[in-house]
């Protein structure tokens, strides 16, 4: 049976800065889509993780489906009003267009979507990450898909050991969707060599080889090639099918207890560990530290069983511990160095306006200045 699982996120305002969505809120837009869901959705699960609320859903209506997405969108908007009676902070904030046109890519919102034939039993983990960019699956997804001292099954598992084809964006590009596809591991060099720059290349989709599946799909958009502007960083969900002829869950959560190094934390532009954390967690250290959930689900027909919540287990308090003090650690550094991001992540920021006002108090001087006016 075909299904399409989508998943549709946004900041649309949030309780004492860039904490957590209200309850009101979050009523708001479950309220929306339940007296909405009629005809378009078969189920749907309504969540947040740090300030983005994240509206999960299956349907048979395929992949950027137009009702689909206005559904979603005009449950933000609803949302959205909430959050300015309520006075929250970035009410709207990821509601980059005045009105609805077709699907939500590029006016905001975070997507991520896929078609699949559903399996006799059809178990995906749901991840949601808040305080950083898309190029934080990066790492994890090149653990899973393509490296056997994380993935045993690459080498235990016949249909898994014939490797998976990744579809890499190079999310710079504004004109359209640059992509290219690289398989593993006989192009596991080229694929490593773009995925280090996780600002710039990263991990649209990932398909089995073996049977033509898809495991992956990630939300790529980057809210300043849409704005042109600084407007929070991207805060990217991800949907992964695990078992039978995909990584089984356990491999596909294992790269998380690294905590490795993302862009995110304050204002967008750090260097912090990405914490898993539970369902439904605010921010809170640094505007972070970055964050990501991860619910696991089966379905059936389209029906979604009860989220279980895949970090609630005490093996990822040391990981919490580990990536806090791996947090602090870094902003003993404050702004120097590898703490904050490069330059040209920090050119949509006001940092910008800085430089150009002190471009041109710089002088040159002692002989060649003396030669250049000549």
């Amino acid at each position: 049976m075909k299904i399409t699982l989508s998943v549709i996120k946004a900041d649309i305002g949030s309780i004492g800065g860039h904490i957590a969505p209200s309850q009101p809120l979050l009523a708001a837009v479950r309220a929306h889509i339940e007296a909405n869901a009629q005809g378009r959705l078969i189920d749907h699960r309504i969540s947040f993780t740090g300030d983005d609320v994240a509206i999960l859903m299956t349907h048979r209506r395929g992949v950027g489906d137009e009702s689909v997405h206005k559904l979603a969108w005009d449950a933000f908007v609803a949302g959205t009003e909430v959050a300015k009676r309520q006075g929250l902070y970035g009410a709207g904030q990821d509601l980059l267009k005045d009105a609805f046109s077709g699907n939500v890519k590029g006016m905001g919102p975070a997507v991520a979507e896929m078609e699949i034939d559903e399996r006799p039993n059809e178990p995906f983990l749901f991840f949601a990450a808040d305080k950083t960019d898309p190029g934080a699956f990066n790492l994890p997804l090149y653990l899973t898909f393509a490296d056997p001292m994380t993935t045993p099954g690459l080498i235990l598992s016949p249909k898994m050991a014939k490797g998976f084809r990744f579809v890499i964006m190079d999310v710079n590009e504004t004109s359209g969707d640059r992509v290219i596809e690289l398989v593993a591991p006989e192009q596991l060099y080229d694929i490593a060599a773009l995925l280090r720059d996780a600002e710039r290349y990263v991990v649209e989709s990932v398909w089995s080889r073996a049977t033509g599946e898809q495991s992956v799909a990630v939300a790529t958009s980057r809210l300043h090639n849409i704005a042109g502007k600084y407007t929070g960083k991207d805060d990217p969900v991800m949907l992964v099918r695990t078992q039978m002829n995909f990584p089984a869950t356990g491999e596909v959560l294992a790269p998380y207890a690294t905590a490795h190094y993302v862009a995110g934390g304050m204002r967008g532009s750090h260097n912090m560990p990405l914490m898993p954390v539970g369902l439904n967690t605010g921010t809170s250290y640094f505007d972070g530290p970055p964050l990501v959930s991860c619910a696991a689900y089966a379905m059936h027909e389209g029906r979604l069983t009860d989220p279980l919540d895949a970090f609630a287990h005490p093996f990822w308090d040391a990981v919490r511990t580990r990536a806090a003090d791996k947090a602090m650690e870094m902003r003993r550094q404050g702004f120097f160095g590898a703490a904050m991001l490069a330059m040209s992540e920090l050119e949509y920021t006001g940092i910008m306006e800085k430089l150009a006002e002190l471009g041109p108090r710089f002088r040159i001087r002692g002989e060649a200045a003396e030669r250049k006016a000549a």
